[in-house]
């Protein structure tokens, strides 16, 4: 008298078979996870899943966003955008400019020296360099 499980009526045996089987890749899923991770590669790590399933449905392999971000999750893959354009320090002085003061900034008395910052600086934005 062979018994079932209770849960999902399978004999124990079957279950334990099918347990032990070996399984085979599937090549479909497989060229998809290959294209995803090549298509990430391509733009430097930069394409999220939107861009990806953009750029795989160009080349005639229909992705949705949906499981281009579920591929990207399976094979670790992030998406980290590049830095936008940093300003350069200046390394000498600017020619229309005089420099008077020679960066000495101590007044004898008031009102003798007016002196301004003028620096460019946008708030709450900042830059991981994680990426």
């Amino acid at each position: 008298m062979k018994r079932l499980c209770k849960t999902f009526d399978v004999h124990r045996s079957t279950y334990k078979y099918w347990k032990k089987r070996h399984k085979r890749p599937n090549a479909k899923r497989v060229k998809e996870l290959a294209m995803v991770r090549r298509i990430h590669a391509e733009s430097n790590g930069s394409a999220g899943a939107r861009t990806i399933a953009q750029i795989s449905q160009d080349r005639q392999i229909p992705i949705t966003r949906y499981r281009a971000g579920k591929m990207m999750k399976q094979l670790q893959l992030v998406s980290c955008q590049l830095p936008k354009h940093s300003y350069k320090k200046a390394q000498k002085e600017h020619l229309n400019i005089p420099n008077d003061l020679n960066r000495q900034f101590s007044p004898n008395k008031p009102n003798e020296i007016w002196v301004g910052d003028v620096t460019y600086g946008v708030l709450g934005v900042y830059f991981s360099k994680n990426c």
